[in-house]
């Protein structure tokens, strides 16, 4: 099974404390279908359109002929958005003296979210059957989500790493 989030042993930059962190992660979403599949998928679905199109065309019922462009326009709408949902990304990094999370939008921008590791909870909501269901960091009258976007498997993994790296940083007073 392909892990869908990479755990990091990160050099420590100018901003937080000189410590190394105990625990770094970057979640990302899994994509099922590569840019090779995505597109062998336009060019055979962008054949199949093309070539009924030209036939409804040539036998006068023109509004299918359009409506056959119209489908493999939304079809190519569709998977870019997908794409574009996919460079969402989230990296957490525990230290002895901060909990780090940031999260980077499909557009660039990244927002951080800082938590004291002595006063940081963490919360997961699971479901009998289904698994976790959320996962959130909360402390300080703040709280953030993690890794909304991984699959139940990943986030069981995930969870159960961070709450390790948690409990190993409490421990060390």
């Amino acid at each position: 099974m392909e892990t869908l989030y990479s755990a990091l042993m990160m050099e420590s930059n100018a901003n937080s404390s000189s410590e190394q962190p105990v625990f770094a992660a970057e979640l990302f979403p899994h994509r099922s279908l590569g840019r090779r599949g995505f597109k062998v998928l336009l060019i055979l679905s962008g054949a199949v359109c093309f070539l009924y199109g030209m036939f409804f065309i040539a036998t006068g019922a023109w509004p299918i002929g359009f409506f056959f462009g119209l489908d493999f326009a939304l079809l190519y709408g569709a998977f870019w958005l997908n794409y574009r949902s996919g460079r969402v990304r989230e990296q957490v990094t525990v230290s002895r003296t901060d909990v780090l999370v940031r999260k980077f939008a499909p557009s660039g921008r990244m927002v951080e979210h800082h938590f004291n590791p002595f006063w940081a909870r963490f919360l997961v909501r699971r479901h009998q059957e289904i698994g976790i269901l959320s996962m959130h960091i909360f402390g300080e009258g703040r709280r953030t989500d993690i890794g909304s976007f991984l699959n139940p498997d990943d986030r069981e993994s995930f969870a159960k790493a961070f709450k390790g790296a948690l409990a190993t940083v409490k421990q060390r007073i």
